[in-house]
């Protein structure tokens, strides 16, 4: 029930699968989903995928640019506003297929793409439903949480000669996304669960790499999802939010789910940031596929 797709993001191929259910008959309400920093969908995606094509959904998984299976450079950079619009695209081919009901489309989007998610049902009224799972909130609030005061410094100098390399003509500079020793070795998510999920994960996933741009982490400070989280409204958002989320910060998503206007509802899980795609996987794709099915078949 999956086949590989591919198409043009405004001269960049992205490409994914397409999941049609057995037996399906006619254009089917679809969901647009995508993974969050760094990850490829592999990464349980196609897990979530599964999960909404048995309930009777199309569902359209793409990889980001510059990472996976789908093109861009420079590699292994992101561009949260570039992710943005490509989810946009996703939406615009996903419309061209005869499989799909192009009045009825949900986004899903986790962690990094969880506030895609919100962003693109803020601003894309071609969107009917919108799940939103361990979203980031804030990239300047989450840094401040994530990055000891004392060492801000010294990651704005490395930033800035990073920025003076690029000018002279020099490749970006990366950093590793996950480290062992996250207190030891500088990367781009400094918690010991990000190591060990990324390590389960990538066995699924031998497309993935441990390493960003520098300059992904510059973009994280330009970026701040929580800011249209009104906007959705009157589309129906659903949040999930693991209450012990320490990467991307719980009560800033609470804070931001407070917010927010009607139609909305919550899923609190009881674990931490990355515990959706394991232990509570069963939980958290099951609101997000009845949600789907109660906004869009349900149309």
């Amino acid at each position: 029930m999956r086949q590989d797709i591919e198409f043009n993001a405004e001269g960049v191929t992205l490409r994914g699968w397409f999941y049609y259910p057995p037996n399906a008959q006619g254009p089917l309400p679809t969901v647009v989903m995508a993974h969050g920093f760094s990850a490829v969908k592999e990464m349980f995606l196609d897990s979530y995928a599964e999960a909404f094509a048995e309930a009777g959904l199309g569902v359209l998984v793409f990889d980001h640019r510059n990472f996976g299976a789908s093109d861009g450079h420079p590699r292994q950079e992101i561009d949260p506003w570039a992710q943005v619009r490509d989810y946009r695209h996703a939406i615009t081919y996903a419309r061209t297929l005869p499989q799909v009901d192009k009045e009825r489309l949900g986004v899903w989007g986790t962690s990094y793409s969880g506030g895609h998610a919100i962003v693109v049902g803020a601003l894309d009224r071609r969107v009917r439903c919108v799940v939103s799972q361990v979203p980031l909130i804030s990239g300047y609030r989450n840094r401040q949480r994530l990055v000891r005061a004392d060492l801000l410094h010294q990651v704005e100098e490395v930033l800035e000669a990073d920025r003076q390399a690029r000018m002279a003509g020099n490749p970006p500079a990366t950093i590793p996304v996950v480290a062992e020793d996250p207190l030891s070795t500088p990367c781009a998510l400094p918690t010991r669960d990000s190591y060990e999920w990324f390590m389960l994960a990538a066995q699924r996933a031998p497309s993935w790499r441990n390493e960003v741009t520098l300059r992904s982490l510059e973009l994280i400070l330009e970026y701040e999802p929580g800011a249209f989280i009104q906007r959705v409204s009157p589309t129906p958002l659903l949040m999930i939010v693991a209450a012990y989320d320490h990467l991307a910060v719980a009560d800033l998503a609470l804070e931001a789910y407070n917010v927010a206007l009607e139609p909305k509802k919550l899923l609190l899980v009881p674990g931490g940031h990355f515990d959706v795609y394991t232990t509570f996987f069963q939980q958290t794709a099951q609101a997000a596929r009845d949600w789907f099915i109660e906004h869009l078949k349900g149309r």
